[in-house]
């Protein structure tokens, strides 16, 4: 016994100076990450002012200069988390593999004592991440957590000779924990910064020429240059130029937004058509989208307070496992109060549970479900309202043709024509509709020379000797196109359902309007429908105008809405039901819906989506339809019920083998055998889903 006493003890010191050597090594990590982030913030505290250049848009040729056309290094806000995680990863890996070796020890020490002593020594030094994680429960987090029993049990069954048994415990602990460190927060892409999507290099106008820089080198004061189909890199004012903007992403404006000199623009938004001339004020970490991620960076993810159902119960079973074992020491012997303590619930459920959530997020990608985050699948349980943004998750992003209406002797089919053939170069969401409903109606567009196509803020093509122009009210206000007071009265109608019109003009007159809508997603109104079915609360929250708002919450049975919310109002709108005791799904897919993405209790976006927010989102649609939004639903009920039949596989036996230890004397390696009967049960009830998922498909 001393013997075995000063092994453990030498044990112990090793595993103590290890320990250490992993904890500097992690340090310096941190370290490192820190020093780059300073000097990445040092680099952009040194960005100097400088005076404004005059715009002229006179020699406008754009000449590439010598600058260094490289993306500045940006620096994750994330980095000491994701060094925490591959921390624990690795140390767990680790230490699984050392207790394997422990196990083979053990074994094979039963016939060559040696062995046993070599095992021995593994297993002390095993036991000090027990105590380290023992101590944090106790001290820091003030409860009796599962691994104080098996602090307490595994070195006893060591002293009291039960080697092979005690080498089973550590081996089936430390499976435990690398299940555990699979499921917890495995998402594939940590919260990316936005600026991985930034642009290299951006035009800007100096000394009456347009100059092509690297984005770095860009100051506040430059005039940046922007035309059609390119994304805006700065926050800034219009000087001269007029643009339609797609802000969606940023606004949730589902109609493109015309702005012209004065107007006030975001980075990230898009440049449909036009060309403008925006002058800095702020750019990289001040803009509004980087405020958006700095936030996020800030804000306390609610997944990370979150235990899983395995963890959460085996530590809820600590105290009443110490108390029998302290009852069975005088009532029943020794070694039953081994048994009673070493009843394998606690790191079998960490075993059975986990795979449960590990074969259900497999299964659900067969079903083109990307969850990032295991707890999402047991929180849905848990949520009782689901808040869908309205703009690209409700709707999709391109529009679709509604009423045509010809002016004068024109028909529909020529304004479609004449639409079509001006948009057939462009491949913004506008002319991708007009060009689809020109496919529909079978109409065969004539063919046009380049010289003759002209791209500004409206589109000029000549046809047939003919000026067609086609574009915005505004367009035809600057090419002196007169708009009856019946046609302002027909846009202001349309604006207010949320339609915008595209106008379409032959020489100098007004031929005809093309309404566009919104094109709710096909499947929405039957999923709207089914989550209802469940009892759950809908709400709709959108960044768009009060009327197509709540027609789109009309037309699909929706009782509840908010409409012209501000990107900061949607995650203060998601804490208020929260705080009316609802538990909150949230869908978005712009980067004005990210903060309330990471305050939801679950978070789904769709594939295609904004970088942010799909990074940020625990559950990604990966068919880019809301089709697998029920089996989500479902896939929860589902592990619900496969947890429900692993805590049976792990309870019974459990009881068994502690009223065999307070009655019949039970053995160590008797509750052993019957402890492993339990685990095998639960773990093929573990991989069910998965089983299940290749009947599905071979029928």
């Amino acid at each position: 016994m001393l013997f075995r006493l000063l092994i453990i003890g030498g044990a112990f010191y090793t595993s103590i100076q290890i320990y250490k050597k992993h904890q500097n090594k992690k340090k310096q990590i941190d370290a490192e990450a820190k020093e780059t982030e300073a000097e990445g913030k040092e680099t952009k505290k040194n960005h100097q002012i400088v005076s404004l250049p005059q715009h002229n848009k006179t020699n406008e040729g754009r000449f590439l200069t010598d600058v260094n056309n490289q993306q500045s290094p940006q620096i994750s806000e994330n980095v000491t988390e994701e060094t925490d995680i591959e921390y624990i990863e690795e140390w767990v890996d680790s230490y699984f593999t050392i207790s394997t070796v422990a196990l083979g020890s053990a074994l094979a020490g039963i016939w060559i004592p040696p062995l046993g002593f070599v095992s021995t020594i593994i297993l002390a030094f095993l036991t000090f991440p027990i105590l380290q994680r023992s101590y944090e429960g106790l001290v820091k987090q003030h409860r009796i957590k599962a691994d104080v029993i098996d602090l307490i049990v595994f070195p006893l069954m060591i002293l009291s000779g039960y080697l092979p048994a005690a080498a089973f415990g550590y081996w089936l602990y430390y499976l435990g924990l690398k299940f555990m460190a699979k499921t917890k927060n495995r998402s594939a892409n940590k919260l990316a910064n936005i600026f991985n999507e930034q642009l290299r290099s951006v035009w800007i106008q100096r000394d009456g020429y347009e100059i092509e820089i690297a984005f770095e080198a860009l100051q506040l004061g430059d005039i940046v240059v922007i035309q059609g189909g390119e994304t805006i890199p700065v926050d800034g004012i219009i000087i001269d130029g007029i643009a339609s903007i797609d802000q969606r992403m940023m606004t949730g404006e589902s109609q493109p937004v015309e702005k012209s000199s004065g107007d006030s623009v975001f980075a990230f938004t898009i440049v449909l058509t036009g060309k403008i001339w925006v002058q800095v004020e702020k750019t990289g970490t001040e803009t509004v989208a980087a405020q958006i991620d700095q936030i996020l960076n800030q804000t306390t993810n609610f997944a990370g307070s979150i235990q899983l159902n395995a963890e959460k119960i085996s530590d809820q079973l600590a105290l009443p496992t110490l108390v029998l074992g302290a009852l069975a020491l005088p009532v029943a012997g020794y070694t039953s109060a081994l048994v009673v303590l070493d009843t394998a619930i606690v790191d079998n459920l960490y075993i059975t549970g986990t795979i449960g959530v590990l074969t259900h997020l497999t299964a659900a990608s067969h079903h083109k479900l990307l969850i990032k985050d295991g707890r999402a699948l047991e929180r849905l349980r848990q949520v009782d309202t689901i808040v869908f943004d309205k703009t690209g998750t409700l709707t999709q992003e391109e529009p679709h043709v509604g009423k045509i209406y010809p002016c004068d002797e024109h028909t529909e089919e020529e304004i479609l024509i004449y639409a079509a053939t001006a948009e057939y170069k462009q491949n913004h969401p506008i002319a991708r509709a007009i060009l689809q409903a020109a496919q529909k109606h079978q109409i065969t567009l004539p063919t046009i020379d380049d010289t003759q196509y002209e791209i500004g803020y409206g589109v000029k093509v000549c046809l047939d000797n003919r000026m067609i122009r086609l574009g915005s009210a505004r367009f035809m206000a600057l090419e002196n196109i007169f708009l009856s007071a019946e046609i302002n009265t027909i846009q202001t109608d349309c604006h207010k359902q949320g339609y915008s019109l595209v106008y379409v003009a032959i020489d100098n007159q007004l031929a005809g309007m093309i309404e566009l809508h919104p094109t709710i997603r096909p499947e929405a109104k039957q999923i709207i429908s089914q989550l209802k079915q469940r009892n759950l609360s809908i709400y709709i929250i959108s960044g768009d105008h009060e009327e197509p708002t709540k027609a789109l919450a009309q037309e699909l049975g929706i009782d509840h809405y908010f409409a012209e919310t501000f990107p900061e109002d949607k995650a203060d709108l998601i804490e208020q039901l929260k705080k009316q005791g609802k538990s909150i799904c949230f869908i978005g897919d712009g980067i004005n819906d990210a903060i309330a993405l990471k305050k939801a209790d679950v978070s789904v976006s769709l594939h295609g989506a904004s970088t942010i927010a799909t990074d940020t989102a625990q559950v990604i649609l990966m068919d880019d339809s809301l089709n697998s939004l029920i089996k989500l639903f479902d896939l929860s009920e589902s592990l619900e019920i496969n947890f429900r039949n692993s805590v049976l596989w792990d309870v019974v036996p459990n009881v068994i083998c502690i009223g065999g230890a307070f009655f019949l004397q039970l053995g160590v390696y008797g509750a052993l055998a019957i402890y492993t009967i339990g685990l095998t049960g639960g773990v093929i009830n573990g991989m069910l889903p998965l089983i299940q998922t290749a009947n599905d498909a071979k029928g």
